[in-house]
């Protein structure tokens, strides 16, 4: 594989422009080998991604020099893959945890029979976030890690636990209206 090793340079920049560079690694899926200095795997993804990181150290007056180096059987090597499968096998991780999360939300919600329009669009867009964040993930997922494999199958989980909650609000909201129904009939 041929990673892309980035060399940061921020010696004169704002701490404004440091934390701005920082997060934008950080957002690409860049992992830290040690201070300074980034990698990532060289696909037209991530080397569209670095373009975004040299434009924000140029405005804090720094620079990335980027090197591509393939690092078969090369020393070092271990240590470039093992900090980017580090940083993957985080993030799935944490984005299993905000699975359980909204599975635990969408059971307490049936519950206390919190069955209400309101209630189903946040969930719907807590399911948004987390496809979104899903799709991140998986564009980085170079190394073909197992775990992306079960976060899929963890998100399709979610996704069915929402529908059937959609379902119970659905037959809530139904079952109200043609209560409603019946009680305006009978005062007429």
């Amino acid at each position: 594989m041929t990673w892309m090793v980035l060399i940061v340079r921020l010696t004169g920049a704002t701490s404004r422009h440091r934390v701005a560079v920082w997060r934008e690694l950080r957002r690409i899926g860049a992992a830290p080998v040690t201070q300074g200095v980034w990698t990532v795997p060289e696909t037209s993804h991530f080397r569209e991604a670095v373009t975004k990181v040299e434009e924000l150290a140029r405005k804090g007056s720094g620079d990335v020099i980027v090197l591509s180096t393939t690092t078969a059987g090369a020393p070092g090597e271990e240590a470039m893959v093992s900090a980017f499968r580090t940083q993957r096998l985080e993030e799935w991780e944490e984005f299993g945890g905000d699975c359980r999360k909204f599975e635990e939300e969408i059971a307490k919600e049936i519950r206390i029979e919190k069955f209400t329009l309101a209630e189903l669009e946040e969930e719907e867009q807590s399911l948004d976030r987390l496809r979104r964040w899903h799709r991140e993930l998986k564009s980085r997922n170079v190394l073909g890690l197992a775990e992306a494999t079960a976060a899929e199958a963890h998100l399709k989980t979610c996704v069915e636990r929402l529908d059937e909650y959609a379902d119970m609000v659905y037959a809530r909201l139904h079952n109200d209206d043609s209560h409603d129904e019946a009680t305006n009939a009978g005062k007429g």
